[in-house]
């Protein structure tokens, strides 16, 4: 005989009794009765807790942890080559970690550019290319650019752009503010770099870790990490390569300062191609400009490096005990409200390009297309087409459709045009390509969400 619904109701709080589970675990009551009297293989089946609440516990812990007082010195690696992600976690561990503690993050993205808070994406960077790796396809004249997708990214430092890849080591540490100089811990690189045998390493005068190129030409303290044995006058030939350039957060306790670390980058050889602007020369801009320098890599396995900087950086900080928090972080860590809420930012129109200081196009019409553009915010404030090939009809209509769009709406200046003027002709089109040309807006990437 089928037991009743009073049956099977006790016996499953039994059970659910016996298994320490609360009574909330159970099915809303009309369903799980339903569930427990049709079952065909038992009389009854049971709706066991979710896991969510575990890993939202562990999630949650990773938080308790960052920001226990008693926690001085913590060192994270991620597994998560997502670069918005790896951005947002450290941004966590900004906001929560203790005013007095001392963290080290260390990840690996994937391809990507990372351009600095307060620089001009359109000057610093060849959207046209980085676009094409979006689209799977190759610009015109360029060589297969990277593997697969570039993403395009906006960090909250500031600092200039740099390119990220699988060979590339990012380190980051956060500390007092008072503690903070922007050499204290590039010198720990370079001391880790060291006891790697790279003899050459040392810290410049602009803060980054560069590889001397002389030959060994005078004594030097090994214990110098501004000097090696290989270091020439400044100016003089041969130059040093660059291997680090770093960026800095400040708040009001804390600081935050990370670096990239060439390693054994695949894409050495392309990287000039997607930091180097068509528009750059047409562009008066305000914000921070990159500084080019010759890059190498280094020539480590990125694993080995990551070991022996954990381990210099404990040494360093021994007075504090040994890092009572070594913990990996994962993807799931998105999970975390604090970093997703980082992470959602990071990817927005908003946050890439609105967030670009003014700046000024401008195209002499004797040898090109005659356009005088002013754009606050990315948001066009004012658009003169004097002297260009456009008819003074055409010229009209585009100042009336121009005047306060944004930039970030256009994702293809020939599309956008095409469907707005009244007529189109051939002169129109070659204002639309030489405009596709110079201020792209490449196609979105994909989160890990979608």
């Amino acid at each position: 005989m089928a037991p009743s619904r009073g049956d099977s109701l006790a016996c499953a709080r039994r059970i659910f009794a016996a298994c320490n589970c609360p009574r909330t675990s159970l099915l809303a009551p009309r369903r799980s009765y339903s569930s427990l009297l049709m079952g065909r293989t038992a009389p009854w089946s049971l709706s066991l807790p979710s896991k969510r609440p575990v890993a939202y516990r562990r999630f949650s812990s990773f938080v308790e942890k960052l920001a226990d007082p008693s926690n001085k010195l913590q060192s994270y690696i991620s597994s998560s080559d997502d670069p918005y992600l790896n951005l947002s976690i450290e941004h966590v561990i900004l906001q929560k970690s203790p005013a007095d503690s001392t963290v080290l993050f260390l990840y690996v993205n994937r391809p990507c550019v990372v351009i600095g808070r307060n620089q001009n994406p359109w000057t610093e960077v060849n959207l046209g290319i980085l676009n094409g790796t979006r689209q799977m396809q190759n610009p015109k004249g360029s060589e297969p650019p990277a593997m697969r997708p570039v993403d395009l990214v906006r960090r909250r430092s500031g600092g200039g752009t740099v390119f990220h890849d699988e060979g590339n080591l990012n380190w980051s540490i956060t500390c007092p503010r008072n503690d903070f100089t922007r050499d204290k811990h590039a010198e720990m690189v370079v001391r880790a770099l060291r006891k790697l045998g790279i003899q050459r390493a040392r810290v410049n005068e602009r803060h980054d870790i560069v590889l001397d190129q002389g030959h060994e030409r005078r004594a030097s303290d090994p214990h110098d990490t501004h000097r090696t044995l290989y270091t020439v006058d400044q100016g003089t030939l041969p130059r040093p390569l660059k291997v680090s350039g770093s960026a800095y957060k400040l708040t009001r306790q804390r600081a935050l300062h990370h670096a990239t670390t060439l390693l054994s980058s695949p894409n050495l050889h392309i990287i000039p191609q997607y930091l180097r602007s068509p528009a750059k020369k047409l562009i008066e801009a305000k914000g921070v400009e990159s500084v080019s320098s010759p890059v190498a890599n280094i020539g480590l396995d990125v694993k080995a490096f990551q070991k022996c900087l954990q381990a210099e950086f404990a040494n360093m900080y021994a007075n504090l005990g040994t890092p009572s928090i070594i913990e990996t972080v994962h993807d799931e860590y998105l999970n975390i409200p604090e970093v997703r809420k980082g992470y959602e930012e990071l990817r927005t129109d908003d946050w890439m390009w609105s967030q670009t200081p003014q700046f000024h196009l401008s195209l002499d019409p004797s040898v090109d297309i005659g356009v005088d553009m002013d754009v606050h915010h990315g948001i066009i404030k004012s658009v003169d087409f004097k002297g260009s090939l456009l008819s003074t009809e055409a010229q009209q209509d585009l100042r009336i459709m121009l005047l306060d769009q944004k930039l970030q709406d256009i994702h293809n200046w020939t599309r956008f045009l095409q469907t707005r003027l009244k007529k189109w002709d051939e002169r129109s089109a070659a204002v639309a390509r030489r405009l596709d040309e110079l201020m792209p807006i490449p196609a979105p990437s994909m989160s890990m969400s979608d």
